[in-house]
């Protein structure tokens, strides 16, 4: 309970966070990168076919529209001549880990919250607004001069560190913008409710219901009402958090690892479909041994233009792939999308081995450790040294993708995911 640590509305609230989110991140890497398309608007997508969708656009392309999540074909309607440019993970890992060299130098990471975001603890003098002013525009220079002209980012500097990344959406591209409690609540005013983080088009609706529909009518709800408003202490807490006040922050527990692939035309097909989820069954499997989990639960689904299937099938506890396999057969039978677009797979209910009983009807712990000298030849060999033989056609799609909330990417084998760099930093 928030009634826990109270008197909270005795703090100070003095600046203690500096948030750092880099601007159109993809997009600005491959600008870097690629000195052509500086200036132009750019699209990086998963798959360079029309259906697909944005996955990051350049402020260029932005201007006309072009946003995550728009379609490609809508995209080139929308700005004729906008440069569609495939993803590039493992690129934009590198300069992510650049980025944190090049930050290190100024202030240290407090946290690294995404690819392209990292937050900062201020204290002592580094408090002081001219101060905490001084080291956002030290980390805009370090950026630009030994990263490259193209990576830039706006920088939230406040009281705690949910309104410091608050702070990064008022003014972009490259802004700074800070927040003394004197400037609360009516610095937030002119924001969606959206533009809040953790409010998503479902959240927004359910504080719609609740009567709130701007970010002034929910700053203005008491407490209470607020609370009541989110469903949950969220509220609560939100109500102290848009107010300055610091936190302690909630420990969130890893529950679900998945993985998706959007297909390229050539497989969206049933047969297609079934030997990418195949795949991906098999990256995600090998990514719970690496983590020394187990799972009791799967999700598989086929999003479809037109119709989407998925089905959830309960597992003995198990890493190993040809259980899920298996499994996946045996709802497969149950199919009924049209028009595949993307798949995806999803183990819930994950846990140590050590943690669950093991099935007495099933060899899984056989089959566990057969996957587990499959991974290391691979990892010794390379990628798909041996693999089932069902994937024979698959084996080569759904690489790793790299979602904003991740900074890494899965290894399955010697060589995989590795970027010879070009970093072209200072010397273009």
């Amino acid at each position: 309970m928030v009634d826990d640590v109270l008197p909270i509305e005795k703090q100070s609230r003095p600046l203690s966070t500096l948030f750092l989110d880099l601007n159109s991140y993809f997009a600005s890497v491959e600008q870097q990168e690629r000195p052509e398309l500086r200036g132009e608007p750019v699209a990086v997508v998963p798959v360079d076919a029309d259906t697909s969708f944005v996955i990051a656009a350049s402020y260029e392309a932005k201007r006309f529209g072009v946003k995550c999540g728009t379609m490609i074909r809508d995209a080139k309607r929308m700005c004729p001549g906008i440069a569609i440019v495939k993803a590039r993970p493992a690129v934009y890992v590198g300069y992510h880990h650049r980025v944190l060299e090049v930050v290190e130098n100024v202030l240290p990471v407090d946290q690294v919250c995404s690819i392209d975001e990292m937050r900062f603890r201020l204290i002592g003098a580094e408090r002081d607004p001219v101060h905490a002013q001084e080291l956002a525009l030290s980390l805009k220079r370090k950026l630009r001069e030994d990263i490259g002209p193209e990576i830039r980012a706006s920088i939230g500097i406040a009281t705690n560190p949910f309104l410091a990344k608050i702070a990064t959406e008022i003014q972009k591209p490259d802004g700074l913008v800070v927040l003394q409690k004197e400037d609360l609540p009516d610095r937030l005013y002119g924001l969606k409710l959206t533009d809040f983080t953790g409010i998503n088009k479902r959240m927004a609706a359910r504080l719609n219901a609740a009567g709130i529909f701007t970010s002034q009518q929910m700053l203005a709800t008491s407490r209470a009402d607020l609370r009541q408003a989110f469903g949950s202490i969220i509220g609560e807490r939100w109500w102290y958090l848009l107010r300055g006040y610091e936190l302690p922050e909630e420990e969130v527990d890893r529950k679900t690892l998945s993985h998706s692939h959007v297909l390229a035309p050539k497989l969206r097909t049933e047969q297609g479909c079934r030997e990418v989820l195949m795949r991906l069954i098999q990256k995600a499997s090998a990514r719970l041994r690496s983590q020394n989990l187990c799972t009791t639960a799967m999700s598989v689904r086929v999003s479809g233009f037109e119709k989407t299937w998925e089905a959830k099938v309960k597992l003995p506890p198990t890493q190993d792939t040809i259980t899920m396999n298996d499994n996946f057969l045996r709802v497969w039978e149950s199919r009924d999308f049209v028009k595949p677009r993307s798949v995806s797979v999803c183990f819930y209910e994950l846990h140590e081995p050590g943690q669950v009983t093991p099935s007495l009807f099933e060899d899984v712990q056989e089959r566990a450790e057969l996957m587990k000298a499959m991974d290391g030849v691979n990892q010794k060999f390379g990628k798909n040294t041996v693999f089932l033989a069902a994937m024979e056609k698959a084996k080569d799609s759904a690489d790793e993708k790299i979602a904003f909330q991740k900074t890494w990417l899965f290894q399955e084998g010697k060589g995989d995911n590795e970027w010879v760099n070009t970093f072209r930093g200072l010397r273009d």
